[in-house]
């Protein structure tokens, strides 16, 4: 497993994956610094750190979708295209050791994102001087819940970009997904909870409720009903596209 695993990091030595992730980040952040900056200008309220995690949270649902089919696509695209099951075969290492390492390298790329976005909130709170001590909990929960949300939608998509060759289908499941979790918050609760792209924001720490004439940010902890569907989810996704793909002819 730790052969397979390192193997993996050394295949992607030169895919230039994090360079693409950093850029993709990097545009996320500056467009959120602009949303919060506008907003910061219109009313001084939203100088808060429950508004600047809420902003990052809804953003997630838009990128990290896409973000993590391309980095699952650009691993697994490697396997079809240099036709490596079949040489697996020649080895001790299974197709469910690889499985297995292409999904733990492909979510601590994207955790690497999500702690860089933890960093942001951080460095943008203290260069506007938000009041208020730093929300140590709020960011642990903010960091917990997307990585937990993007671990299930990981292995979807790695079920689905090893399952078949061609990549376009899973990246088009990503950008279904961004659009899904964009627009997530405008479906009933009954109806959003059914597609895991919207637990960005169902499990982020800070929610916005709606009033007649505002809006009111609330704090809180991550809903548990939701981080057991999440967890759930994950382990049927795994589980199956790992058993899959195992069996697949090759």
């Amino acid at each position: 497993m730790i052969k397979a695993l390192s193997l993996e990091y050394f295949k992607i030595r030169r895919k230039k994956i994090w360079v693409m992730l950093t850029l993709f980040l990097s545009a996320e952040m500056i467009w959120a610094s602009m949303s919060m900056s506008i907003s910061i200008s219109r009313s001084a309220a939203n100088a808060s750190w429950e508004a600047l995690i809420f902003s990052i949270s809804s953003m997630n649902g838009l990128f990290l979708p896409i973000i993590s089919a391309i980095v699952v696509s650009r691993l697994c695209d490697m396997e079809h295209k240099g036709s490596t099951w079949k040489m697996l075969m020649t080895t001790n290492i299974g197709r469910n050791h690889v499985y297995a390492a292409k999904y733990i390298c492909a979510n601590s790329l994207i955790l690497y994102g999500i702690v860089a976005q933890a960093v942001f909130i951080v460095g943008f709170g203290l260069f506007k001087n938000i009041s208020g001590p730093l929300p140590v909990s709020l960011l642990i929960q903010f960091i917990a819940g997307t990585l937990l949300t993007n671990l299930t939608i990981t292995a979807l998509q790695q079920w689905l970009s090893l399952a078949v060759k061609n990549q376009a289908f899973s990246l088009c499941l990503g950008m279904l997904g961004g659009f899904i979790g964009t627009t997530s918050s405008l479906f009933p609760s009954a109806i959003r909870h059914w597609f895991i792209w919207s637990y960005y924001m169902d499990l982020s720490p800070v929610t916005y409720i709606y009033r007649a004439s505002s809006g009111t940010y609330v704090t809180g902890t991550m809903p548990l009903g939701l981080l057991i569907v999440s967890i759930v989810t994950t382990v049927i996704f795994y589980f199956a596209g790992n058993t899959h793909v195992s069996r697949q002819a090759i």
